[in-house]
């Protein structure tokens, strides 16, 4: 069993210029990522998938492999994640001769994540050979059966999930997750049986909201700011 980890970042960001980066509390935002994910004892290797030679020398600073750079096709604004994870894939085994059993994908953007959000991902993964991918989420304030409405064709709002009856409490609501880029463990079969993770069969592996944050914005830096100075 073999279990490859990327780290894919573009540099092209146009929320918060070169993000991942940007100093946290005094080091550059992918590091977080970095050493979390060189942490894991169940991944065997880690490699940075990027089109930027200021994230590869970063990278490289922090103790990771870049062992080539990212096609320009596969890191537009529009490019999708699933076939950047295939051409990681494909290019690693070309390059080293190995055959890779799951990709673990973490994004740079939850630096929060620990070691145990990410392993428990991977037991999850590896308990059952019928599961293609695990995603780390949390529960989010909002509910969809609950409090959650959608636009209708007429103009008018309705409840986005509908049950036999109207939901009155938020606690009878069914069980849903948001999803956060901690982690993606994903079967390799999965990246060339489907087009999308979301056909797949999948498994939420839940963590803490408060390790959950995705930057995206300056104001999300600031509120990781804020939730590591409340753990220092």
């Amino acid at each position: 069993m073999f279990i490859l980890g990327t780290i894919c970042c573009r540099g092209g960001s146009k929320g918060v210029p070169q993000k991942n980066i940007k100093l946290l509390k005094g080091k550059p935002l992918i590091a977080y990522t970095i050493e979390t994910a060189l942490a894991c004892k169940q991944i065997n290797d880690l490699i940075i998938s990027t089109d930027d030679v200021s994230i590869s020398a970063t990278a490289k600073q922090y103790g990771a492999k870049v062992p080539f750079m990212r096609p320009a096709e596969l890191s537009t604004d529009t490019a999708s994640k699933w076939p950047v994870f295939i051409h990681a894939v494909e290019t690693y085994e070309q390059q080293t001769g190995t055959q890779v059993d799951y990709l673990v994908d973490m994004d740079v953007t939850v630096p929060l994540k620990n070691i145990d959000d990410i392993n428990g991902a991977i037991t999850i993964a590896l308990s059952d050979t019928n599961i293609d991918v695990v995603i780390t989420g949390y529960e989010p304030e909002r509910n969809p059966y609950f409090n959650m409405m959608e636009q209708m064709p007429d103009g008018f709002f309705e409840i986005v999930k509908k049950g036999d009856k109207p939901i009155v409490r938020r606690q009878d609501a069914p069980l849903v997750y948001s999803l956060t880029p901690a982690a993606y463990v994903i079967k390799k079969s999965a990246l060339y049986a489907f087009e999308h993770w979301s056909k797949a069969k999948c498994k939420i592996y839940p963590i803490p909201r408060e390790r959950a944050v995705d930057i995206d914005t300056e104001i999300d830096f600031s509120i990781v700011e804020f939730l590591m100075q409340q753990h220092t």
